[in-house]
């Protein structure tokens, strides 16, 4: 029985172990290249190697990011026991730091339709990087960069340095013919069998991917957590939280009430935080940016008729682009579309709010004594200049007296003012 008992055992581990194994792990990276994506990758590829994997597709979709993420995701991918492929799906791109990590992938593959290059360096004003001592330090560096993961994986190293120096971009097909990638699917399943039988070389040894007749392919996903700090990362994100956030926090100070706005605001502001946190930021872009708020403000409070706020939008552009321009942000591209954007819709929005507000400032006040004056009255009892008498208002009963002359009981007339509970009626 212990026999029977010890087998049986030994059976069941076996079989669990054999379900919880995956061959192939996937991946996705979209977004900006940045802290979270950089530790994701780090993580995801420690786990592979715990597991024993075949393969680790990672899945990238980004429009750049910063300089040092794209250096430790670069690391990690070079460092990985287990080979790595890097794949662009339909309709994404792997532009800037992008393309330095799917250069750096064992085995490069883009689906039909996408693009990758485009990364060369910009500076704060969104331009191109110029031609001086430290611009040709920082090309130097990149481009040595990209030449030592292109060397490695034995791909063509003059079409990689010129997406840096040209800024040029290629289609898959082009990105193909000219030795940039390895391979062209559609779909991971495609991606697997164009990848079965590849050799490939993981630290100073060859390796052989194959696979068994039936594949496994395990997701791997970021966690919640992760999936917030990695979202407002994102430039784009990261300036609307802020611009957003600060707008709604002055319209709560000078419009007092309820507190939704500026507990709004304030959520907006923390997630903004994590962002800048996680980005390196330009102070003199933050200034901008609060700067050209107060502009908004200052014209709602002071009436100028929209003449400050035509001057703040343009600030508060100004503000998005050198925002996220510093130091480790050469590769990060924002998008000058989505700025101008993001200033119109709270431009837009800034306009409906005081609309609201100034309608509020004069909307006729119908509470209080002064919310009283100019309602209509049903006299109860003859009224007089000396002689008291009662009227029906608003469906409540009053003192009141004739503001001149006489007024009959049965009469109608309209509130003149009012002195504690007596009302001054006028015919």
């Amino acid at each position: 029985m212990k026999k029977i008992f010890f087998a049986t055992l030994i059976l069941i581990l076996m079989t669990g172990c054999a379900w919880a194994r995956s061959d192939v792990t996937l991946a996705e990276l979209n977004g900006t290249v940045g802290v979270q994506m950089e530790e994701f990758v780090r993580e995801v590829i420690t786990n592979a190697e715990s597991n024993g994997d075949t393969l680790i597709i990672f899945q990238l979709d980004t429009p750049g990011g910063l300089v040092e993420a794209m250096r430790g995701v670069v690391q990690s991918i070079l460092a990985s026991k287990v080979p790595v492929a890097v794949w662009i799906p339909p309709g994404g791109r792997a532009a800037s730091a992008g393309a330095f990590i799917v250069q750096a992938a064992h085995i490069a593959a883009m689906a039909p339709g996408t693009n990758i290059g485009a990364a060369h360096p910009v500076v704060a004003s969104g331009e191109d990087i110029k031609d001086n001592d430290m611009s040709k330090k920082i090309m130097n560096d990149l481009k040595a960069q990209m030449r030592s993961v292109v060397q490695l994986r034995d791909r063509n190293q003059e079409i990689a340095e010129r997406m840096i120096e040209e800024s040029i971009s290629l289609t898959a097909t082009e990105a193909l013919r000219e030795k940039v990638i390895d391979v062209i699917a559609s779909d991971v399943n495609s991606l697997i069998k164009a990848i079965s039988g590849r050799r490939v070389k993981i630290g100073s040894q060859f390796v052989n991917i194959t696979f068994d007749n039936e594949v496994k392919v395990s997701r791997a996903d970021m966690s919640f957590s992760e999936k917030i700090i990695q979202f407002v990362s994102d430039p784009q994100i990261a300036y609307l939280l802020i611009s957003g956030g600060l707008m709604a926090i002055f319209f709560e100070v000078i419009t007092p009430g309820g507190f939704i706005l500026g507990t709004v605001g304030g959520v907006m502001l923390v997630l903004g935080s994590i962002g800048l946190k996680m980005l390196p930021f330009n102070w003199a872009g933050l200034v901008l940016i609060i700067a050209g708020i107060i502009l908004m403000v200052v014209d709602l409070i002071a009436g100028t008729s929209g003449v400050l706020t035509l001057v703040g939008l343009p600030v508060l552009c100004l503000g998005g682009v050198f925002l996220f321009r510093a130091p480790g942000g050469e590769l990060l591209q924002i998008s000058m579309s989505v700025i101008v954007g993001v200033a119109i819709a709270l431009g837009i929005c800034f306009a409906f709010m005081a609309y609201l507000v100034l309608k509020g400032f004069r909307r006729k006040v119908s509470t209080g004594e002064s919310g009283m004056v100019g309602l209509a009255v049903e006299v109860l009892s003859d009224l007089s200049e000396d002689e008291f008498g009662q009227v029906r208002c608003h469906g409540e009963i009053w003192r009141a007296r004739a503001d001149s002359g006489n007024i009959p009981a049965g009469a109608s007339g309209f509130v003149k003012s009012i002195d504690g509970m007596t009302l001054t009626v006028r015919s």
